[in-house]
């Protein structure tokens, strides 16, 4: 059975599901899951097909909707009472596992596009960038390692440049917390190794949640580890004490 963690000081959490179940066709995605992240803590979650990570991520920013449970963010907000674009405008920022950038379009066009302001995506393109924003873009271009590309065109990019891009892109709309699918797919040893770096700069100011299932990648994070099977956590702590559990090693690890 799984230990029941104390809810800690709702201000010390940044995100806090509770008791949320999702049922698709009589399948139940998700079971009574509960489990917290800490504001400003990286976490990692693993588990096999079919665990509910992708589920979870859905019902956090408001895609799906539990048929029962709550999601508080930021000490008391239940988000399963929010609409997705509310979600985002609360601080919640979600990238998924394919990168989306404007191809056509500079590095550094793509992140004056993903400014967070009050105007549509072509009055930012053909806006005038005040001193703040042009800052901000430089602070992102240097968080993503992406200075030196500032002008090339997002296309001709590799495979890892464009899901940093991506990731910079969301840190231009200034989320407190950040969801992180399956960042590394697909990406060379020397990008992941850097993406790991990259995540844990971005930890420094933020909170960050990655779902993945490259496990050298998770032990370079070197964040608290949530396995998760049949849509509730089996297993949590750092990375050595999940992959000693035989709970986990059954299920998981050891296929």
């Amino acid at each position: 059975m799984t230990a029941v963690h104390a809810r800690p000081d709702a201000a010390d959490t940044i995100l806090y599901l509770d008791g949320v179940s999702v049922s698709f066709d009589g399948f139940k995605a998700l079971n009574e899951l509960s489990f917290y992240v800490l504001a400003g803590e990286l976490r990692a979650i693993i588990g096999p097909n079919g665990a509910g990570k992708t589920t979870m991520m859905d019902v956090i920013t408001g895609k799906t909707r539990p048929d029962e449970g709550q999601v508080f963010f930021n000490g008391g907000l239940d988000l399963t009472k929010q609409d997705e674009a509310a979600i985002a405008n609360l601080g919640i920022g979600r990238k998924f596992q394919k990168p989306t950038v404007f191809e056509n379009h500079s590095v550094t066009t793509n992140l004056e596009l993903a400014l967070k302001a009050e105007r549509g995506p072509l009055a930012t393109l053909f806006a005038r960038l005040d001193a703040p924003a042009r800052a901000r873009i430089d602070e992102v271009l240097e968080t993503i390692a992406l200075i030196a590309q500032r002008d090339a065109v997002a296309g001709s990019l590799s495979h890892g440049q464009k899901q940093w891009l991506e990731i910079g892109m969301l840190l231009m709309q200034d989320p407190e917390l950040l969801l992180v699918d399956e960042p590394v797919a697909g990406m060379t040893d020397l990008e992941t190794r850097q993406t790991a770096e990259l995540l844990k700069r971005i930890a420094r100011t933020r909170s960050v949640v990655v779902v993945e299932h490259d496990m050298d990648f998770v032990h370079r994070l070197d964040s608290r580890v949530t396995v998760l099977h049949e849509g509730s956590v089996l297993a949590e702590g750092s990375m050595a004490t999940v992959q000693a559990d035989p709970r986990v090693v059954e299920v998981y690890l050891g296929r």
